[in-house]
């Protein structure tokens, strides 16, 4: 079991969450935690199984300008 940890601007989420949120729904996941702070910053966790697919919804969220993500086992 791996979690996926976001994080992005609120500037980021604006411009690309629509392509985030489809991107998210091409995987086994599910969101365990989702805050937004005070200044529009977006913290996200999602539960993954795979360690390949927790590797690849990783570096698909490091790729939309103002994200970034890395991923843990639980």
């Amino acid at each position: 079991m791996w979690r996926i940890n976001i994080t992005c601007s609120g500037d980021a989420w604006k411009i690309h969450s629509a392509e985030f949120k489809t991107m998210a729904e091409n995987y086994q996941s599910e969101v365990i935690s989702s805050k937004k702070l005070p200044d529009g910053t977006r913290i996200m966790a999602y539960k993954i199984e795979d360690v390949s697919d927790a590797e690849e919804f990783s570096e698909q969220c490091a790729t939309f300008s103002g994200f970034t993500a890395d991923f843990e086992s639980l």
